[in-house]
């Protein structure tokens, strides 16, 4: 379908919703008021958590009384007005977090509006036998409280409400503090849509500002009913001590194994394809490098003809010291390393301006050779930075890749010709994504078969989450009847 912003209607949107705001994209954060757009108050935006979940409860009643027929037409106006506004939310996001690439969100969007499963994701389940007829139905829970973070905020969002909504879920949001405005943007979206299409005005909702306290009520809340996490590791923790039905979807460090019966000049312009898209902001993005020893070499050149810029060790250390900052835990004393805000999601040329090296627009990935143990290898930077260790097998690579991958069990890549390799990295990382021979995001549905999601439930187990993730099965018996052979 057609897009048809043009790019001085898209730059005004923006102007006016930073204006909305409270100024400039770049000092506002958590003070930007995210309930108007444009001169109209967003649909769904409240001030207090308790409102935004009795509006979500309301919502969840409307959805129940629709049929799938009727569920089926509000994703499809969800799924045209995501098409057809992917570039403002693009933009927006690029301009609230500062993380990104605006071409790539807008085709997250796209992505996320064409494959998130929709009701055709909720079927029953039927069995007959001599005692007769048990009926299993997909059912939903009720309220769902969805936390979202700020590395892919609208699309999570809409993603997340497709597949809730299909599900015949209300939902209610709680997003990451510095991407309010463009999360919110998409809750009003997906209430646009419901509206236009004879849904309730208010399906989903959020708030103003949404804090610790605002996920403290969201948890405890009676009428939530499952919880729905997409984030960093303390708050997918937060929510799996929460005491209710949770869905994790945490952190990873997908590593990429290449040996020496890959394509390799495929496999550099795919690992540079999929570790530069949104500037590695998706989880599933390759972090770091294992090359078998006899094919480093050619592999290296072929990334630097595809858009690598690659940095000495004395450049790598440097950089690492910028990007990874010391971070003391309150409670314990306890300093480590953790990334840089400042960093996360940059894009390569800013990343190595900071290190005194100027590059064209044509740069979008920075590579270097380092060690198992160096932090770029052990640390996910998300950002467009990527190690590269050399082993000397298949072996080497294995144990190399499963240890920097820290067990985790959320992607892993491989590029090889070789079955049984691919076979035995596979059953020894155990992740819930392996992608061989293509970009990452082959594994979410971009260039590769199946479907998308932004949630990713490694810690809980639903993996590629969708609409039957956010359900309950219900069963119902007819004892001795309907046994018709």
């Amino acid at each position: 379908m057609a897009i048809n912003w043009t790019e001085a209607q898209i730059e005004q949107v923006i102007a006016q919703v930073i204006n909305n705001l409270g100024g400039a994209a770049s000092t506002v954060r958590n003070d930007w008021d995210s309930t108007q757009y444009n001169g109209r108050k967003l649909i769904g935006i409240y001030a207090d958590m308790n409102d935004a979940i009795d509006a979500a409860t309301a919502g969840y009643k409307a959805i129940r009384a629709m049929s799938l027929e009727e569920r089926e037409k509000v994703i499809a106006k969800v799924r045209e007005l995501c098409r057809k506004e992917a570039p403002i939310m693009a933009k927006l996001g690029v301009a609230e977090t500062k993380m990104g690439r605006v071409e790539h969100k807008t085709a997250k969007h796209i992505l996320v509006a064409d494959k998130t499963p929709g009701t055709a994701d909720i079927v029953a389940q039927v069995k007959t036998g001599d005692y007769g007829l048990t009926l299993t139905e997909m059912a939903p829970f009720g309220v769902v409280g969805s936390i979202t973070p700020s590395t892919n905020p609208s699309e999570t969002v809409i993603c997340n409400s497709i597949g809730m909504i299909a599900a015949g879920n209300g939902v209610v949001f709680n997003p990451h503090p510095n991407a309010i405005a463009t999360s919110n943007y998409a809750v009003d979206l997906i209430n646009r849509a419901s509206a236009a299409a004879g849904g309730p005005n208010v399906l989903v909702a959020s708030v103003v500002k949404p804090t610790l306290d605002t996920a403290q009520i969201m948890y405890k809340h009676p009428n939530i009913r499952l919880l729905v996490c997409t984030g960093g590791p303390g708050v997918v923790r937060s929510v799996l001590s929460s005491g209710k039905k949770a869905i994790g979807a945490g952190a990873g460090n997908p590593p990429v194994i290449v040996d020496d019966t890959a394509d390799i000049r495929k496999a550099a312009k795919d690992i540079i394809d999929g570790c530069t898209f949104d500037n590695n902001l998706p989880c599933i993005a390759e972090k770091e490098v294992f090359a078998f020893k006899n094919i480093a070499d050619q592999l290296i050149s072929e990334m630097q003809n595809n858009g690598a810029y690659m940095i000495t060790p004395e450049q790598a250390g440097k950089l690492a010291n910028i990007v990874l900052v010391d971070s003391k835990n309150p409670k314990t004393g306890i300093v480590k390393k953790t990334v840089s805000r400042d960093c996360v999601g940059r894009d390569a040329a800013v990343l190595l301006e900071k290190i005194g090296v100027k590059v064209g627009g044509d740069i979008r990935c920075i590579i270097c050779e380092t060690g198992f143990d160096h932090p770029f290898v052990q640390h996910e930077l998300m950002m467009p930075i990527l190690p590269i260790v050399r082993v000397n097998d298949i072996d080497q690579a294995i144990d190399l890749a499963v240890k920097a991958e820290h067990g985790n069990r959320h992607t892993a890549h491989m590029h090889s010709k070789n079955i049984d390799h691919l076979t035995r990295f596979a059953r020894a990382v155990e992740t819930t994504i392996f992608v061989k021979n293509a970009p990452s995001y082959a594994g979410i549905g971009f260039g590769g078969e199946g479907h998308t999601t932004f949630t990713i439930a490694g810690p809980t187990g639903e993996g590629l989450t969708s609409a039957r993730s956010f359900t309950r099965f219900r069963r119902c018996v007819l004892s001795e009847s309907f046994r018709i052979i």
